[in-house]
């Protein structure tokens, strides 16, 4: 516990700081937090370096150190962005983070079943949830809770700041599904590593990956659009772009449709990681539950 409260002692100043500069100048602060959190923090790089080895083996070492940097350049970007969240109102939000696509989401509310962000830890994930909200279209965001609870806590608040809603993993099913009941939207990033109870194995990046089925066993449950939804960070600005509703597998067999769409939607994220390689957390031990019988990869 002291440790946690040791790491809330040295963020939370950090947040306020970054929450008073121009934007800009809070950027470039972040930036200078995420360059010395990228020199301290040598066994994340490691697992980057592994995991970008094993995924896109035809890269240089020189083009996987540049992504590298990237990632903590994007994370401190993210950082600056989520401290600036109390600033963010319907007025001036469109100039840091405009729609692209809106239309899609707005025809995926049209069908009445709910809307499932498919989404993940890429580009400006926080933000983007948060802009949505501002826009004036909150959603219900799937998190699982940080382990310092300092941390946890304040990091909900700014996520909640202009109407969005949190479910706690532990609080999955029920959440969600009372959420796309009532015609909301729900965003679940499914781009970690599961357990063998909850996921099945599907390709990501020529590697079986295990991953979580339960927005594939939801999606089908319910009948609820599931909308790729992403902010991504390009040419110097911030754009949250929604893709149209993806048409989900239904042969009538249920385990075979759920691992078809489980990979469905791991293929989508995997087309946007490979256009913006450097905005993912390669840092994630994504591989580490592996087949029965075959050697950790970590």
């Amino acid at each position: 516990m002291l440790r946690y409260r040791l790491e809330y002692a040295l963020l939370w100043p950090i947040v306020k700081i970054l929450g008073l500069l121009p934007r800009p100048l809070a950027r470039g602060v972040g930036g200078l937090v995420g360059m010395i959190f990228y020199l301290l923090a040598s066994r994340l790089r490691r697992v980057a370096r592994k995991n970008l080895a094993m995924a896109m083996p035809d890269l240089s070492e020189a083009e996987r150190a540049r992504i590298i940097r990237g990632v903590f350049r994007n994370l401190s970007r993210m950082l600056a962005e989520l401290a600036l969240f109390p600033r963010y109102t319907r007025e001036n939000v469109a100039r840091v983070i405009p729609y692209d696509g809106f239309e899609n989401y707005a025809a995926a509310v049209a069908r009445g079943k709910g809307v499932i962000y498919l989404t993940g830890h890429l580009g400006a994930w926080e933000l983007g949830a948060f802009a949505q909200s501002v826009y004036g279209h909150p959603l219900n965001v799937m998190i699982r809770a940080l382990d310092n609870p300092y941390l946890n806590g304040l990091v909900n608040r700014y996520r909640t700041l202009a109407g969005n809603r949190i479910i706690e993993k532990r609080d999955f099913l029920r959440g969600v599904l009372q959420a796309l009941k009532n015609n909301e939207a729900v965003g679940i990033l499914m781009d970690q590593n599961s357990s063998l109870a909850e996921g099945v194995f599907v390709d990501f990046f020529g590697v079986p990956a295990c991953t979580s089925t339960g927005m594939a066993r939801i999606a089908l449950r319910t009948g609820a659009a599931v909308v790729p939804a992403f902010g991504f960070w390009e040419k110097s600005r911030y754009r949250l772009r929604f893709d149209p509703p993806l048409t989900l597998i239904e042969t009538g067999d249920q385990e075979k449709d759920i691992a078809a769409n489980t990979q469905l939607f791991t293929k989508v994220l995997e087309d946007y990681i490979r256009h913006y390689p450097d905005q993912w957390l390669w840092i994630h031990r994504r591989w580490k539950t592996r087949p029965p019988g075959e050697a950790g990869i970590y």
